[in-house]
């Protein structure tokens, strides 16, 4: 999976697939065992898969499901496996206003989504619709927000399903798109001036917690530039992990987002949350070290046990 993820690094997956459209991934899922783990992928800019691999199948959404189209009503339908960049720049070419900050969201539909992703203001489920699901029988079901418990950086169905995102359309108001596209270009330069893009990364590691950031906290715990292996506080901005020289393991990956988490806790108790999704199965080197972790946690005084 590191050739699918952003990050650059991690396990495999037992088995992998890109559907042709819609209807084949319907057709995939009706002769899926039901039992069958299930990863789906877009432009994995918010995963990792733990080094001991992923014991399922992965369906790469990013160049498969990617019809996007104006509605004659004036909305935008979006499939999963589209870019956010893409519609934000869909959405300014038909004079549409708001959908800027997608551009700003390095991932695809389908993951802005699932998480309510956003960024400058902006966040993906204030401009939904509705949307397309898919189940594991293969079926299509319409649903409309209020069937969603949404919050920052989620979002998911009320009722437990086993349902994913095939689509969304999308409403914003109308605007100009000279102004649309000087928003992007704005948004762009200021991405590219603070954030590490010319390292494999994975955006923002942990959300923001209510009336803080989750960058100012980390570099004030002295955690910029902190190291583990090929892994890195970004020095640039401290809410990235960068792969440094492109062969940081997904363990030192997660160890590292680990030390960071323990450390804010211990200096400002604050827990932060990761925004990153990790699967897969722990190594057995990662099993001992968190092991050996747990047991230094319960010796008082930090004596040998």
């Amino acid at each position: 999976m590191a050739r699918h993820v952003s990050w650059r690094a991690g396990g495999a997956v037992a088995r992998g697939y890109q559907p042709a459209d819609l209807a084949d991934l319907a057709t995939f899922l009706r002769a899926l065992r039901t039992d069958e783990p299930v990863l789906m992928v877009g432009l994995g800019s918010n995963l990792l898969v733990r080094d001991g691999g992923f014991d399922g199948t992965a369906i790469f959404t990013h160049g498969a499901l990617a019809e996007l189209r104006l509605e004659p009503d004036g909305s935008i339908y979006a499939e999963a496996g589209v870019a956010s960049p893409k519609l934000a720049r869909f959405a300014a070419n038909h004079a549409r206003a708001e959908a800027e900050f997608l551009a700003g969201v390095p991932g695809t539909v389908g993951g802005a989504l699932a998480m309510n992703a956003g960024c400058h203001g902006g966040e993906t489920w204030n401009y939904v619709e509705r949307v397309l699901m898919l189940n594991r029988q293969g079926e299509f079901v319409t649903r409309s927000p209020d069937e969603f418990s949404i919050a920052y950086r989620h979002a998911g169905l009320k009722a437990v399903t086993d349902e994913v995102f095939a689509a969304a359309w999308f409403r914003f108001p109308a605007g100009s798109t000279e102004a649309a596209r000087g928003r992007i270009r704005a948004l762009l330069e200021r991405r590219i001036a603070t954030q590490p893009l010319q390292l494999p990364n994975a955006g923002s590691v942990f959300r923001n917690p209510p009336g803080d950031y989750a960058a100012r906290l980390i570099e004030a715990a002295g955690l910029k530039g902190t190291q583990i292996g090929g892994a890195q506080v970004s020095e640039k901005h401290a809410n990235f992990i960068v792969n440094r020289g492109g062969a940081a393991r997904a363990s030192e990956i997660e160890m590292l987002i680990g030390q960071i988490r323990t450390t804010v806790d211990e200096k400002f108790a604050i827990r932060l949350v990761q925004e990153v999704r990790i699967v897969g199965v722990e190594t057995q080197e990662q099993m001992t070290v968190k092991r050996e972790q747990l047991m230094r946690k319960a010796t008082p005084n930090g004596a040998e046990s």
